[in-house]
C-alpha cells in the first residue's frame, strides 16, 4: 500500500516547471516524503494539486503559502538546504 502511494505521490510531483521539478522529485525520491506522518503525507498531496505557477511563487518565496502549507513548504525547503 506505501509503495503504491509513494509512486502515486512521485508521479504527481512531477511538473511541468523544471525548477519545482528539481525540489519536489527528490524529496519523493529520496525518502523525504515517506519520513513524514500521516497527516503531513496528506498535506503533500494537497499541495502538489495545485497550479505550478503557485508553488513556484511560494517556494521561490515570491508568495507567502497559505497558513496550511507553510510548516510543509519549510521543511522541503530545509530538506533540500541540508542537502538530503
Amino acid at each position: 500500500m506505501q509503495s503504491a502511494l509513494i509512486n502515486r505521490v512521485f508521479w504527481h510531483s512531477r511538473r511541468g516547471m523544471l525548477e519545482l521539478d528539481l525540489l519536489l522529485v527528490p524529496f519523493v525520491e529520496r525518502g523525504g516524503f515517506a519520513a513524514l506522518n500521516q497527516q503531513q503525507q496528506q498535506c503533500y498531496q494537497d499541495l502538489i494539486a495545485l497550479e505550478d505557477p503557485v508553488l513556484f511563487d511560494w517556494f521561490l518565496g515570491k508568495g507567502e503559502p497559505t497558513m496550511e502549507f507553510v510548516p510543509l513548504v519549510e521543511h522541503i525547503k530545509q530538506w533540500h538546504a541540508n542537502g538530503r
